[in-house]
């Protein structure tokens, strides 16, 4: 193995991306990041479960499947609903 900037080896992305999985990783990690920020900001503002599924107007199990880190078939605008009831904004951008 050659020695690339201080490193062995190749990056753990090549390796998804020859695997074939870099995306759905990818997206598994930010519907993870996300739940847990809106977790933090629910425990923060003290809001209770029911009471930020009341704020949204959906159900306590819609609200679960949203806080559910493995759950990453949620609609970009329910995802902007439960962030602006938490007085935050979603952002999306493409990058390379």
């Amino acid at each position: 193995m050659k020695k690339k900037d201080g490193r062995i080896g190749s990056a753990f992305e090549d390796c998804l991306k020859k695997q074939g999985t870099l995306e759905e990783t990818n997206a598994a990690a930010v519907k993870r990041v996300l739940a847990w920020q809106l977790e933090q900001a629910m425990e923060k503002q003290q809001l209770s479960k029911r009471a930020m599924a009341a704020a949204m107007n959906t159900s306590r199990s819609q609200l679960d499947r949203i806080l559910d880190p493995n759950n990453d078939h949620i609609r970009l605008d329910t995802m902007t609903a439960a962030a602006h009831v938490l007085g935050l904004s979603l952002r999306i951008e493409l990058v390379r």
